[in-house]
């Protein structure tokens, strides 16, 4: 029977064709405002390395000054000095560990038919590409000795090598930027964890594009690369680079990944034993509690996901509500004037089940055309939100989950507001229409 009411349902849609239309259109307004909305806050709020996001943790510490600090307050700055980072660099904690910040570079291609290009990278040690699964399409990192010796050695995305090379393998191949010969050892896949967790300095910069680059943490150093993030500064320092390497400026981040989460405990010691020798060094003022954060935890320490786009979700589904409503209604009015044709088939033997599964199973149908309407104005929301800025084009997108949902929340939406609808076709009197036909 389930075939046949669903055959019933197609050929219903050309019943009163205006208000099937736009009983069809108004839910699939509605579930397209509302799966746009949560697409972008399903992107946004998503793990971006689940398989190791509980072993890797950024550490937290306040090296502010003690005046005008109220006991409790949370520290606002999540970066860190220079000279903590080559302290715990040099700790040994973990299994690997990162140092790194974002760079500026101007690259004088090989190629005669480009000027100079300046690029984006990042400056980070050689145990980054392990602990953050980066892909490779040609080559690979550079090693442990070559941060020892602050080589000129550079990894390129695949995007900035096709740009400076064209589509050839340039591993071996030399780049002149910041004053120096670099030799090309890898070239990475695309590589995009949404968010980008591993460098966060501002709401924008957690969906931004892939590093155009990458070169050993020493080697910015040695070429005092230029800085691209922000840098906090609560005491004074000395002029120069070596005034900013020696002072307690933070504009680092720093990654320790371990063998297990359960091992957390042990690093949380580790750091508290740390800032407690600075402190007689005359470092660490504050007495603040030193924090360690895992993947999702430091996401949601930053505000990745802010108060304004879960907002926009629950408005969104507000307005997913009231569709629904006017859908009610819809299907109200569409079975009303079906009262005779129910009476007829209740007196001649069908059950008030059987009419409540023709109309549930005709609200369906109405729900799956809803649905491939709702995929279309959906995408087509997402494509324009994805116009109004970088960041959100990078998660302006559905994927296979949210296209699944999509359909499965349509069909859902268009049954619940079908069951009010279809229990009053149910509660005709068979006699009553009969004697008034």
């Amino acid at each position: 029977m389930f075939a046949y009411y669903f055959l019933l349902g197609l050929r219903s849609l050309r019943r009163n064709p205006a208000l099937t239309s736009l009983m069809i259109l108004t839910l699939a307004i509605g579930v397209a405002a509302s799966i746009s909305t949560l697409t972008i806050l399903h992107v946004m709020s998503g793990d971006p390395i689940p398989h190791k996001s509980d072993r890797l943790f950024a550490p937290i510490l306040d090296n502010g000054p003690k005046e005008g600090h109220t006991p409790g307050d949370n520290v606002n700055d999540h970066q860190l000095t220079y000279k903590d980072v080559i302290n715990l660099l040099a700790s040994k904690q973990g299994v690997r560990r990162t140092g790194l910040y974002s760079i500026l570079a101007n690259v004088e291609p090989s190629r005669k038919d480009l000027n100079v290009i300046e690029f984006e990278g990042l400056a980070a040690t050689s145990d980054m590409f392990a602990m953050f699964d980066v892909p490779f399409k040609f080559g690979q990192g550079w090693q442990v000795s070559e941060d020892a010796s602050a080589a000129d050695v550079v990894v390129l995305s695949n995007k900035t090598a096709d740009k400076l090379f064209g589509a050839v393998n340039p591993v071996g191949q030399r780049i002149r930027m910041m004053g120096g010969d670099y030799t090309v050892v890898g070239v990475t896949e695309k590589w995009l964890p949404q968010p980008r967790f591993y460098y966060y300095n501002g709401s924008d910069s957690a969906f931004t594009d892939e590093a155009e680059f990458i070169i050993p943490l020493s080697n910015s150093i040695r070429r005092e690369a230029t800085h691209a993030g922000g840098m906090s500064c609560s005491f004074p320092y000395e002029p120069g680079w070596q005034g900013r390497l020696d002072s307690e400026c933070t504009w680092m981040h720093f990654w320790f990944e371990l063998k297990s989460s359960g091992q957390r405990a042990e690093l949380q010691n580790y750091l508290d034993s740390y800032v407690s020798e600075q402190r007689k060094l005359g470092r660490f003022q504050r007495q603040e509690k030193n924090r360690l954060f895992n993947v999702r935890e430091f996401l949601q320490e930053m505000q990745v996901v802010g108060d304004d786009s879960q907002l926009s979700a629950w408005l969104a589904f507000g307005f997913l509500l009231l569709c629904l409503v006017n859908t009610i209604g819809l299907l109200l009015a569409k079975f009303s004037v079906r009262a005779g044709e129910v009476g007829v088939r209740r007196a001649l033997g069908a059950s008030r089940s059987d009419i409540f599964s023709q109309f549930l199973i005709e609200t369906s149908v109405v729900g799956l055309v809803g649905a491939g309407l709702g995929v279309i104005l959906a995408l087509g929301a997402l494509q324009l939100i994805a116009l109004q800025s970088r960041a959100l084009a990078m998660v302006a997108h559905m994927d296979l989950a949210m296209l699944g949902l999509t359909f499965l929340m349509t069909v859902t939406a268009a049954i619940l507001a079908g069951l009010l609808p279809t229990w009053r076709a149910c509660q005709v009197t068979p006699a009553m229409q009969l004697k008034s036909q």
